[in-house]
């Protein structure tokens, strides 16, 4: 064995054990310090859920913390992410346990361990007098955050096109969608999610199914891309999780100043039944509709969102 090869087995040797030391680590730590671990882009939680995350902006500007809708991932936010950033704000935004570049565990897919997740994420990058985001299933998060965890490390809070405050119709909201159409996404979801996707987005997501609307490709294959780097079980999961839980109560205990953006032609989240009964929910909540809006409407409607967002962080 030469001197190269010698010195390579050995630097090869060295990061083994390194790496193996890590591991034993991160695997003996206790559930506190393991809530806390994070690595460039990740973060552990305490029961072993590896988080991916991004961190844009200026490390120093107000910051702004974005959770994503079904079935897709942080990749969902990127115009708003990256128009604020060059405003001078700090954004975060993570993929949902079961979703894009997180881990796909078996279970924990309902709303408390996605609004335990977000406090994982808040607390390990100790992010303060943040302005909560959420869409669609990420304003549920955004919901059990609070109702959680309170409004300790939180300054403001924005439900955009988002399921709370119950989706589901039951005896005391019978504004709310029948059971059977949450049975038929669970159905098509296990039959062949795929085409369930690709169906949504090429329909009403972005109200490409509206008379005289002209399809856009790239979104579609984005939401089918970002659905399908989802976990099978975690996507089905999650379809009980926005549709069933109630946030009635999370939503009485925001105490921050909360906008709600919702348009008045989506199909996916009904506006009635969601954007203007959280509106009443939250007291003091601003509501601004947005007329012919499709419940995609971070991608269709991205600049006045962003405009929105942003007049509404400067206040």
């Amino acid at each position: 064995m030469n001197a190269i090869t010698r010195t390579s087995t050995a630097m090869l040797l060295a990061a083994a054990l390194i790496a193996g030391a890590s591991v034993h680590a991160a695997q003996t730590a206790s559930p506190e310090k393991a809530a806390m671990a994070r690595s460039a882009s990740t973060i552990t939680t305490a029961d072993g859920v590896q988080l991916y995350y991004k961190d844009w902006g200026p490390k120093d500007g107000p910051v702004v913390v974005f959770s994503h809708g079904w079935p897709l991932n942080s990749d969902s936010w990127e115009s708003q992410m990256i128009f604020l950033a060059s405003q001078g704000y700090r954004v975060v935004a993570h993929d949902r346990r079961g979703h894009g570049r997180s881990s796909q565990p078996w279970d924990g897919n309902d709303m408390d361990h996605y609004a335990d997740d977000l406090a994982a994420v808040i607390d390990a990058l100790d992010l303060k007098r943040v302005t909560l985001v959420g869409f669609s299933t990420g304003g549920g998060e955004v919901a059990r955050y609070i109702g959680r965890h309170g409004t300790g490390r939180v300054k403001k809070a924005v439900l955009v096109s988002s399921v709370p405050p119950l989706m589901l119709k039951t005896a005391d909201n019978p504004g709310g969608l029948p059971i059977e159409v949450f049975d038929g996404i669970r159905k098509a979801s296990l039959e062949n999610r795929s085409q369930l996707y690709l169906d949504i987005a090429s329909g009403p997501f972005f109200g490409f199914n509206r008379p005289g609307a002209k399809p856009n490709r790239g979104l579609v294959q984005s939401f089918w891309a970002q659905g399908m780097q989802a976990g099978h079980k975690n996507a089905y999961d999650s379809i009980a999780a926005f549709s069933a839980t109630d946030f009635r109560e999370d939503l009485k205990k925001f105490d921050v100043p909360t906008l709600v953006i919702h348009g008045d032609d989506d199909q996916i989240v009904p506006i009635d039944a969601s954007g203007r009964a959280s509106a009443k929910l939250v007291k003091g909540a601003e509501l601004i509709v947005y007329p012919g809006a499709p419940h995609g409407l971070t991608d269709t409607h991205k600049d006045r969102l962003n405009q929105d967002l942003l007049d509404f962080l400067r206040k």
